[in-house]
């Protein structure tokens, strides 16, 4: 088996290896979601967190690690009779992003269970996992439903597996980490409220630190055993320290005084439901055992709510992470003489001792936000170069309508156009195609019907094989490929439309995020096109590019469609199944390059003889309007709506669909 790399050994990183410890402790904390770029130990420290954590008795033989000594009454396996085990090491398991539904929760042989009543259960990745870590890596990229079936399971401490009617239910608790890259793309807040605590990672910017982590990375790899062999010493007072908190746990008191300061400062920022309150005192109080405690101290709910809010104060992905410490102070200072007297104050802290990192240690970054170019008094950008303006600040972004991709596809799961997915409702079925997953009884009985003679059977019931089953076809909604076509002329910065143009995008990008798209951006000004963001899921980060966005010079139009159509190409080569819906933010002009007018409708006309989905934001103003916007859309194959039409409020017209080439949908 590979040596992992020592847990104690990780530089730096103190609030990941603290959550991690927390939950190693407690794993009724919920889990851990750690957010971060790439390269910052994060896997690592997961990996090297369950060489830590004290061996498992398991009954012999049981394919779902039962405790001996309270074996689960309802495992597939059973019943065991209580006694003595065997014991093993805690278990990590990894659940790969393209994982099926069955290899998560496990397989129920649907043709032996109806034709023979027998029960044949496969354990999936979450029997693996009981009583030990499951480690999700690029959380944010696993599909929705299957995140909600792994976070369902770590909250009830149970996995349920039904087809049709049979069903079968064992034991899952486990401690549950996800590891992800906000540049790749967020996680609904749904989602990320199911997790207990998050951390934010980033690598040191102190050189001397990262020279530390080089040199023990080398020396890791040239002979893993002998640097295990090394941090040997501290591994086992980390290993000791966590059994030890792990028995003082139920000692542990949480008074009155500190249940109200977490109640306070769970409303004073405004944090939704009461997930977050009871995460906050689960946390607190394995941060006292931690500490070798038995009474929770105002600075273990601090720590708590550093590590329990952040990612639940999130409204949607333009909000900074992180909480006000400032704030977070003030309300645990109003609150603290309801603990006067009740809870004494450790001069050491909760830290200290064992190897692991201190608890007061607070999370890196603070959710500031860097400063926007300011506009000039009369709310034109100001200028910064020769036919350049700075960039204009978005308005106030607003709910818009309903934007779609005709036809039905097959792309990844998402909340925007119609799509034959895996969850759905049900609209017809088919012979499977490889493993059943969803069967569809009546069509697999009137398939079996007429063969029960044939078969043998004259009395009631029904002779069932493999060919007589049918799948069911679902229909749901799928997530598309969103790109922004955005004219950054000159002419788009007069009376001040830029920011109403930003502000109708950054919609429209929220739009996406909640619908679960990817997102490209294309800029088009001056004499040439630019991606400004290559088609990503982090819609974060499409909204950092708009907002940076100049302005200035002529309307390359030509220039910013034939991007894009280079910019689809590449993206059908790398995801082939995934559509695209293109939005095209424009007046219509076009005044760059040689025959501007003409080369626009020739390259606008590309994309109507592919099918490609399209909608042009037209972004006219003034009493005297050209409509070009609107002979655009007409050449392209897509329809026109006006800045207004956009919000979804908006009573100038009707929701409007986006419809596709009239010629390709007939």
């Amino acid at each position: 088996m590979t040596t992992p790399f020592p847990f104690t050994a990780v530089v730096g990183q103190d609030d990941l290896r603290l959550a991690l410890l927390l939950n190693a402790v407690s794993p009724a904390v919920g889990g851990v979601l750690v957010r971060g770029e790439k390269g910052t130990a994060k896997s690592t420290a997961v990996r090297a967190l369950s060489a830590l954590l004290p061996e498992v008795a398991v009954v012999p033989g049981c394919r779902f690690s039962c405790d001996p000594a309270a074996p689960d009454p309802a495992c597939p396996d059973g019943p065991h009779e209580p006694g003595s085990g065997a014991g093993r090491p805690a278990r990590m398991v990894e659940l790969p992003v393209g994982a099926s539904e069955d290899r998560l929760v496990g397989a129920l042989d649907i043709e032996r269970a109806l034709a023979e009543g027998v029960k044949a259960f496969e354990p999936g990745l979450l029997a693996d996992a009981h009583r030990g870590i499951l480690y999700v890596d690029e959380v944010n990229l696993l599909h929705d439903h299957l995140v909600d079936l792994l976070l369902d399971a770590a909250a009830m401490g149970a996995s349920y597996v039904e087809r049709e009617g049979v069903s079968v239910r064992h034991a899952a608790r486990f401690l549950l980490v996800g590891t992800m890259n906000p540049e790749e793309g967020e996680l609904r807040p749904q989602l990320l409220d199911r997790f207990g605590l998050t951390v934010e990672v980033a690598a040191s910017r102190e050189p001397d630190q990262r020279v530390e982590v080089v040199k023990r990375r080398l020396a890791y790899d040239a002979d893993p055993a002998g640097f295990a062999a090394r941090w040997a010493t501290e591994e086992a007072a980390v290993r000791q320290r966590i059994a030890a908190a792990r028995e003082l746990l139920p000692q542990v008191r949480l008074g009155d005084g500190a249940l109200r300061q977490i109640a306070a400062t769970c409303a004073a920022f405004e944090v939704d439901g009461m997930r977050a309150d009871i995460v906050m005192a689960r946390t607190a109080t394995a941060l006292a055992a931690w500490a070798g405690r038995t009474d929770v101290l105002a600075e273990d709910v601090r720590q708590a709510a550093l590590l329990a809010l952040p990612h639940r104060r999130r409204r949607n992905p333009f909000d900074a992470p992180g909480l006000d410490e400032d704030k977070l102070d003030e309300t645990l200072e109003q609150t603290s003489g309801e603990n006067e007297g009740e809870d004494d104050p450790d001069p050491d802290g909760p830290g200290g001792g064992g190897g692991g990192p201190r608890p007061d240690a607070g999370p890196q970054g603070g959710g500031d936000t860097s400063a926007r170019p300011e506009s000039g008094e009369d709310g034109e950008p100001q200028a910064t170069g020769a036919g350049e303006q700075s960039a204009a600040r978005a308005s106030e972004p607003f709910r818009t309508k309903a934007l779609s991709v005709p036809g039905i596809g097959e792309g990844a799961a998402g909340r925007r156009s119609r799509a034959r997915t895996e969850h759905g409702r049900t609209t017809g079925a088919r012979r499977p195609r490889g493993t059943l997953t969803k069967l569809h009884l009546a069509a697999t009985v009137q398939a079996a019907a007429p063969h029960q003679r044939a078969r043998g059977r004259s009395g009631p019931g029904l002779v069932i094989r493999r060919d007589d089953l049918r799948q069911a076809t679902r229909e749901g909604r799928e997530g598309n490929l969103v790109l922004f076509v955005v004219d950054a002329s000159g002419s788009m910065a007069a009376r001040q439309r830029m920011s109403a143009v930003k502000g109708a995008v950054l919609s429209l990008l929220l739009d996406a995020y909640q619908r679960r798209d990817k997102v490209g951006l294309v800029s088009f000004r001056g004499a040439a096109a630019e991606v400004a963001l290559p088609p990503t899921s982090s819609v974060d980060a499409a909204a950092a590019r708009l907002e940076s966005l100049p302005t200035g010079g002529r309307t390359p139009l030509a220039a910013g469609l034939l991007k894009a159509h280079e910019v689809l190409r590449v993206e059908r080569l790398r995801d082939p199944a995934r559509r695209a819906l293109v939005v095209v933010v424009t007046d219509g002009r076009a005044t760059g390059g040689p025959e501007p007018v003409a080369l626009a409708g020739r390259a606008a006309r590309l994309f109507a003889a592919e099918g490609v989905a399209s909608v042009v934001v037209d972004c006219e103003s003034g009493p005297v309007r050209l409509g070009l916007a609107g002979q655009l859309a007409g050449e392209l194959g897509g329809t026109a709506v006006t800045l207004d039409e956009l919000r979804a409020d908006s009573i100038a017209g009707l929701v409007r669909d986006v419809q596709g080439t009239s010629r390709r949908a007939a």
